[in-house]
């Protein structure tokens, strides 16, 4: 079966990039809109408040798509920074070449995949609201299995919303029950 992946890899206008860890693809308040698509490595877009303190808005491994969906959608700039927490490879796009890019038979691909990190940030966003910390982690890891081991606990705290000193309190909780 094809995947987005291949369909991205099949167009001509459409090349694969790299960046070493640290490198910031995306500014905040960027006019540039591109969805990236993981190939390798890590990427995390986050945005950074009035007081300097960066809130990690989401992890994007290989094959994951990442981006400013409202900035592309609307025109607008954008509001996130997105940068590379290892050496990455890369696609990425525009909204331009990716409605060029898909067919029918690859809209539904696409469609799949957009569909699958829209349920996944409602539900993120619901236990936010109200979900222990702890439930929080917890869907964390069925998420972004790998990434525990792969991303500074201080990262995953602000993912969760939560202290890095909490964190490590569920974390001792979890290999207590063990």
């Amino acid at each position: 079966m094809i995947n987005i992946e291949d369909i991205l890899n099949s167009h001509s206008n459409v090349k694969a990039r790299t960046f070493k860890k640290g490198h910031i693809i995306q500014q905040a308040e960027s006019s540039a809109t591109p969805s990236i698509y993981v190939k390798k490595g890590i990427l995390r877009s986050y945005i950074i408040d009035s007081n300097g303190k960066e809130h990690i808005y989401m992890f994007a491994s290989k094959g994951y798509i990442i981006g400013d969906i409202e900035a592309m959608e609307y025109h607008q700039s954008t509001q996130l920074y997105i940068d590379c927490l290892e050496d990455c490879e890369v696609i990425l796009f525009d909204k331009e070449q990716l409605l060029t890019i898909l067919s029918k038979e690859h809209t539904v691909i696409f469609n799949q995949l957009l569909s699958r990190r829209i349920g996944r940030l409602q539900r993120r966003v619901l236990m936010l609201m109200g979900a222990p910390a702890i439930d929080r982690y917890a869907y964390f890891l069925e998420i972004y299995p790998e990434l525990p081991i792969r991303v500074p606990q201080k990262m995953i705290a602000s993912y969760l919303g939560i202290s890095p000193q909490t964190l490590s309190s569920i974390r001792s909780e979890i290999a207590r029950r063990k």
